[in-house]
């Protein structure tokens, strides 16, 4: 079982990008403008007005959808699993055509085994990730049938413990966000069984790809501005509110 510098290389290269990433990611979201810190926002709002509302069918439904689509990846991470678990009966096929690929390093049995490991891993990851999403998502709908109706939204324990659904549903958002970050990673790897280099090159593309996303993408802006159009709407009603009890 050898391995060539460049591939081990390679490998380091790859989980130093996927840690650091999430590291990076995780601390700067902290005091920058990015989807994660500007939806956590967005669900501070929605949890204060579901404890507002009498009906919270609504609300229900949207948080069916979420659990839907993260049921949706669990189930697909669970076909990939097994047929990536099939390709280790068809190693000396899988070798025979990615030595028809040009410019692909020839084939190397173990590490075309550790390649097929370290993808299996990847997804038993992600789907850990994904179905640990769901029973979060789970806890939070456990919440919010919990939670008594505050009509006027004045009742600050109850403000308190919509916070706490909020940061139960951002938990189960993030756990959502790590299974597709796997996915992402997953398509760097693929890249390994041609070259190394290509590998290295895959990334550093998903890298610079999660991070335009994640922190520089239209999208953030315009959740950012409209956090700033919620807060500002928020201030209304306290001031309104506070008149209203001074009078």
């Amino acid at each position: 079982m050898t391995f060539s510098l460049l591939d081990i290389s390679a490998l380091v290269w790859f989980i130093v990008s996927w840690a650091g990433y999430t590291a990076f990611a995780r601390r700067k979201a902290k005091d920058t403008d990015c989807i994660a810190r500007g939806l956590h926002k967005h669900r501070i709002y929605w949890m204060l007005e579901v404890m507002t509302r009498g009906v919270r069918v609504g609300d229900a439904a949207l948080l069916a959808n979420l659990e839907r689509n993260i049921a949706f990846f669990a189930s697909t991470t669970l076909f990939v699993l097994a047929g990536v678990l099939t390709l280790f009966a068809q190693v000396e096929r899988l070798e025979s055509v990615i030595a028809t690929i040009p410019f692909a390093t020839p084939p190397n049995h173990a590490l075309v085994q550790v390649k097929l490991a370290l993808l299996v891993s990847i997804f038993v990851m992600a789907f850990f990730q994904f179905t640990w999403s769901m029973r979060q998502y789970g806890f939070v709908n456990v919440m919010i049938g919990a939670g008594p109706l505050d009509s006027d939204g004045s009742n600050d324990n109850l403000k308190a413990y919509a916070r706490q659904m909020a940061t139960v549903q951002d938990q189960a958002a993030h756990s959502y966000n790590y299974g597709l970050r796997a996915y992402y990673f997953s398509m760097a790897v693929l890249c390994w069984f041609v070259h190394p280099i290509l590998f290295i090159s895959a990334s550093l593309f998903v890298v610079a790809t999660l991070y335009r996303r994640e922190f520089k993408s239209r999208a953030v802006l315009a959740i950012t501005a409209a956090k700033g159009h919620l807060q500002i709407e928020s201030q209304v009603r306290e001031t309104a509110r506070n008149h209203k009890i001074e009078s």
